[in-house]
């Protein structure tokens, strides 16, 4: 049975923990090597004068232990943790290490703009905040990575090979293909291998800089001295290199064990994300039949080898590739492949082939969209599909943004436009409130985003509702943009316009929640919350409120909101749930009640999620307001959810 989602997530966090632990060996290895090592130096130099025989009775001293330990200690884990801090910027500063130029999200140069049409369809498809695109411009090699510590904070880069070699179809199963270790929670895993490695490292570069050093004292001492210390410390630092290299030989092995499980199932990912094995089969074919292959040259490729989507380095194969072969991963997609790679032109050969059509794909569009009978199974279906998107959530993105119109697609690829339009969906439309939202900005906004908002305006207000969200989404890496100022003034004119009428609905709320939760994200790069939560009976008291809450937004009957909750409650297993009374629920209470479970274990965010959706459809209807609530909390969780589509 395949794996969903809250599974991967599990295993991604085993994983995890699995190459901790082999690091730590590892490091233990070191440690006994290192002191070892420190007790022969020391048995040398203070051997018999007489008979020259070493005192071996060092290696069982305490404080030659200590200093052995700590030592290890302190400089493996220094070098790990002076290169997260330096990853701190998180995919970004990967990104920008290994040449890429960040792309205009409003870009008109043909093939940059079809691989950020691509990015922004595959991140409406799956729910996710559009990630900003990196191209490495000096790159003729076939390839691209996702890095980054979380789904918010994420970069996709993309070599300059791959922009000018693939045609359509097989650029979008490369991005599938990087949207599912995006997904799969491979990013963070990426970045600590990447830590874990450069401590080890400097035990190498420690040794060699000892082994220099005293090369030369010694070169100077057997010309004026018979004292032997310096030879003594030109073998600890020999040693030291040795043990290096030694660590950094299992650390890379243990780096490329882990990366190629994890490249088979980006693979199967990216098939059933797209539909279609010949795109990413098309791919992996075409670096096979080009003289650069995937091979990326810039100097710092080596540490980030295995987040890429091919092999980047020459000369690693067998236990040491980071990537299966690519044979392997071909017959994996397509079992009857005949062998043969990829050499024609991709200009003449679909490289201006459309996006895939959308006909027959219907968006959720109110509560008249879905027929009554199928409500229950259009909220399952959106639950099991977080983190899992198909294609027909990437062909409703597809036809969403052809449909969308382009003075609204343009206004969310460029800073400007971008707040203007965030402004425009906040702006209600009763004409009272109007007048105060649009005072406000007038004297609060830039005033060329007053004016972009303003001529926004009409066509926001003809725009089907069931589409506010993902153009939110597509929004982001404009968004991004924002200096710290900016994004200070936005944030409180956001807050300005939600409290203009002094009540919040859901719309507001949704829009506020995952907006915040996602922009903050990228701009503080916050690392995954630790889960702390593995019970769910004791997250009673919050489980109850969110479940509360929304059983009396879809039902002004308390009869009928209280029926909604048992429901709900049905599939957790906490029968002694008790539902709260409406003084006591509200979105303050959502708001607290998320930050809490935000820290559960994955199992248990399903279990909430699938909980909310059987209270949604308890009544047989699914609203607009409902789906934004849902698709908010599950943003809040960090669970991505594709479009609710209707049947």
């Amino acid at each position: 049975m395949a794996t969903d989602f809250f599974e991967r997530q599990d295993i991604a966090r085993r994983n995890t923990g699995r190459l901790v632990v082999l690091f730590v060996l590892a490091v233990l290895a070191m440690m006994v090597s290192i002191h070892l090592l420190l007790a022969a130096t020391m048995g040398y130099l203070s051997r018999d004068p007489e008979t020259g025989t070493i005192d071996w009775s060092l290696a069982g001293d305490l404080q030659l232990v200590g200093v052995a330990v700590v030592g290890t200690l302190v400089v493996v884990g220094g070098g790990t943790l002076f290169k997260i801090a330096q990853l701190r910027g998180g995919g970004r500063v990967i990104a920008e290490e290994l040449g890429g130029r960040r792309l205009n999200p409003d870009t008109s140069v043909s093939g940059e703009r079809q691989l950020l049409n691509v990015v922004e369809e595959m991140a409406i498809a799956s729910g996710t905040p559009a990630p900003p695109v990196y191209l490495l411009d000096e790159e003729e090699g076939i390839n691209a990575f996702a890095a980054g510590f979380t789904i918010n904070d994420a970069v996709i880069g993309v070599t300059r090979g791959t922009v000018e070699r693939l045609p359509r179809d097989e650029l979008q199963g490369v991005i599938a293909h990087e949207f599912s270790h995006i997904l799969n929670g491979d990013m963070y895993l990426n970045i600590r291998l990447i830590g874990l490695l450069n401590g080890i490292l400097i035990i190498g570069m420690l040794g060699y800089f000892m082994f220099r050093v005293s090369a030369f004292s010694s070169y100077r001492h057997r010309r004026s001295s018979r004292d032997n210390s310096p030879l003594a410390l030109l073998a600890l630092g020999a040693g030291l290199m040795a043990v290096g290299f030694l660590g950094t030989f299992f650390g890379n092995l243990i780096k490329a064990g882990v990366s190629r499980q994890r490249e088979f199932l980006a693979d199967a990912s990216a098939v059933q994300f797209t539909r279609q094995s010949a795109g990413i089969a098309g791919a992996l074919k075409r670096i096979g039949g080009f003289m650069s292959g995937s091979t990326v040259q810039s100097p710092n490729a080596p540490e980030a080898s295995h987040m890429f989507f091919g092999q980047a380095t020459f000369g690693l194969s067998g236990l040491f590739a980071t990537h299966p072969p690519l044979a392997k991963r071909i017959r994996q997609l397509e079992p009857s492949w005949n062998g043969q790679f990829a050499e024609g032109d991709p200009r003449t050969d679909g490289a201006l082939a459309p996006h895939p059509s959308a006909a027959g794909v219907a968006g959720l569009a109110g509560a008249e969209a879905v027929n009554p009978g199928a409500a229950q199974s259009v909220m399952t279906s959106a639950v099991d599909h977080i983190g899992q998107p198909n294609t027909a959530h990437l062909q409703y993105a597809a036809r969403l943004i052809d449909e969308l119109p382009t003075v609204i697609v343009d206004a969310t690829r460029e800073p400007h436009g971008a707040r203007a339009l965030i402004y425009a969906l906040l702006i209600d439309r009763q004409t009272e409130a109007r007048e105060v939202q649009t005072a406000h900005l007038s004297t609060a906004a830039d005033a060329g985003v007053y004016k972009e908002t303003l001529k926004l305006l009409p066509l926001i207000d003809r725009l089907d509702a069931g589409v506010r969200l993902p153009l939110v989404d597509i929004a982001l890496p404009a968004l991004s943009a924002l200096t710290d100022a900016q994004y200070q003034q936005f944030k409180q004119n956001i807050a300005e316009l939600v409290e203009a009428d002094r009540t919040i609905d859901l719309f507001e709320w949704s829009l506020q929640r995952i907006l915040l939760h996602d922009m903050e994200a990228q701009r503080f790069n916050l690392r995954p919350g630790r889960v702390r939560h593995h019970k769910l009976h004791r997250l009673q008291p919050h489980y109850e409120l969110l479940l509360s809450t929304l059983a009396y937004t879809g039902h002004h009957d308390e009869a009928a909101a209280q029926e909604a909750f048992e429901q709900a409650k049905r599939h957790v297993d906490l029968p002694q749930a008790r539902f709260r009374r409406g003084e006591e629920c509200g979105l303050e209470a959502v708001d607290a009640a998320l930050t809490v479970l935000e820290e559960a274990a994955p199992r248990i965010k399903r279990q909430i999620l699938q909980a909310a959706a059987a209270c949604i459809a308890a009544d047989r209807k699914i609203t607009i307001a409902e789906a934004e609530l849902l698709r908010a909390m599950s943003a809040s969780l960090g669970c991505p959810m594709p479009p609710l589509l209707a049947t």
